[in-house]
């Protein structure tokens, strides 16, 4: 299967190497992966934050940037809820709404993906210790994801899945919010961290980039004993040792 890979922006900035891993993991299971080097963003950022006509130019260009033929796979359910559901407000009724559509269908998760689509959930990976996952507004709200990422979790060999309490609840990032509410921003990030530590895990684990950098920064700063990683890393750990 031809597949169009699309690296969100916060990925390609601060996390490349997950980039780098997802087209692994899509070669591992057969697909042929084609990278436009020209995209950007979705538009996200600035949709969140109110300016809709700057996201409209952003996403606009996200239109272009991708053909609508193949299927298009994104290591962010957060950006994928924003193309198909927040690009409604941008481009209902307007000149770019055919091309939109086209996307709009095109556009998934990669657990989603490789779950619901591929029908492949082992692919080899090794990681000791214990983790917990960490549910995205994103995920969990707008693409209904839930069962997928701890269906592919289960079967890495060495790792120990605890649910933890209020998996569900926000990590406090919320783009600027984090910025604008910063006290309560990091309130919500230490309450996560914390039920984490009272779960003895090693590890917290989520679909989103922007959720892990939010935890790892609180993380860092207070040198607690515990890492974020994103699915895709974790599903691509180990293999040499297959």
């Amino acid at each position: 299967m031809k597949v169009e890979l699309f690296v969100p922006c916060f990925i390609d900035q601060l996390y490349p190497e997950t980039a780098f891993n997802t087209v692994r993991l899509l070669e591992k299971v057969g697909c042929e992966v084609v990278y436009n080097p020209e995209q950007t963003c979705c538009g996200q950022p600035a949709y969140n934050a109110g300016f809709w006509e700057d996201a409209k130019q952003v996403g606009r260009k996200f239109l272009g940037d991708f053909s609508g033929e193949h299927v298009i796979i994104s290591p962010s359910a957060s950006c994928t809820g924003m193309v198909r559901h927040s690009y409604n407000d941008l481009f209902a009724n307007s000149a770019d709404s055919h091309q939109c559509h086209k996307i709009q269908q095109q556009v998934i998760e990669i657990s989603d993906f490789l779950v619901n689509i591929l029908k492949k959930e082992y692919f080899g990976a090794e990681l000791e210790g214990v983790a917990v996952y960490h549910d995205s507004c994103s995920a969990l709200r707008e693409c209904k994801i839930k069962d997928e990422p701890r269906i592919l979790l289960s079967k890495v060999l060495g790792l120990e899945m605890v649910e933890v309490k209020d998996s569900e609840t926000c990590c406090g990032f919320g783009g600027s919010f984090a910025v604008k509410f910063e006290g309560i921003s990091a309130a919500m990030a230490e309450q996560k961290v914390q039920n984490a530590l009272d779960m003895h895990a090693d590890y917290i684990i989520s679909t989103d980039s922007s959720c892990l950098l939010q935890l790892q920064s609180y993380i860092d700063k207070h040198k607690l004993p515990i890492q974020t990683m994103h699915l895709v890393d974790v599903l691509s750990t180990g293999w040499g040792n297959i």
